[in-house]
């Protein structure tokens, strides 16, 4: 079982002036619902290297059992430090492909021709495509084998309007996942803010927010067995 995991290199909050990256909780939580699932894991980035953390998520009202479990494994950190370049990685060679959320990935995964290719080819070929947060937003542009926007008919879920206003970014951020998922033909659903939610259509797991993480992994992990 072999997973592909997604993080972004972008790392200006719009023209704020402040950092912004992946949301660590995000990524580590699937990380190890993964890991003792047994999976080979390989991380990945559109810059390679070492991905930008969001700073917000590194403050300690932000922190889990999984990012304190990353934050005493230096495998984990070393892995995270040489992610492989987006544009040398081949879709054949994995099983699943998952999307950590963050506000980066809204700025360049969800432009990214690589990471498009790679979502268009796990979803034409049937394997599992996950994401979590604002990490739906990489679904932006990505089509369907029959040309329609990949997520049209789909329940999908990703950060909501709510949420974005309540950490007032509403106006920096390129666009609004909840806005675009439904503009793309998505059956949009979501739970209370800030509460776990995950929805499986198909091979799409989408999840809500920060909260939705390790439900959305275990979504992924369900669909390969």
């Amino acid at each position: 079982m072999k997973i592909l995991m997604v993080l972004t290199s972008h790392d200006q909050l719009g023209d704020t002036g402040h950092k912004t990256g992946f949301w660590l909780e995000e990524f580590a939580a699937p990380y190890y619902v993964f890991k003792d699932a047994g999976a080979d894991i390989t991380l990945a980035s559109p810059k390679g290297g070492q991905p930008p953390l969001d700073p917000k998520s590194d403050e300690p009202d932000a922190q889990t059992a999984a990012t304190e479990r990353f934050r005493q494994d230096a495998d984990a950190q070393k892995a995270l430090a040489n992610t492989q370049p987006l544009a040398s990685v081949n879709a054949d060679d994995y099983d699943a492909v998952f999307y950590p959320g963050g506000h980066g990935p809204l700025w360049d995964l969800a432009e990214d021709a690589d990471s498009i290719r790679l979502i268009e080819t796990f979803y034409a070929d049937g394997k599992a495509v996950g994401a979590v947060c604002h990490a739906p937003g990489v679904l932006r542009h990505t089509k369907a084998p029959d040309g329609q926007p990949l997520v049209k008919g789909k329940r999908v879920a990703g950060f909501t309007n709510t949420e974005e206003a309540a950490v007032g970014l509403t106006e920096i951020v390129p666009f609004l996942v909840e806005d675009m998922l439904k503009a793309n033909g998505g059956e949009y659903s979501q739970a209370a803010d800030w509460q776990s939610h995950a929805v499986t259509d198909g091979h799409l797991v989408t999840g809500q927010n920060p909260a939705s993480s390790e439900a959305a992994a275990h979504a992924v992990l369900e669909l390969l067995k």
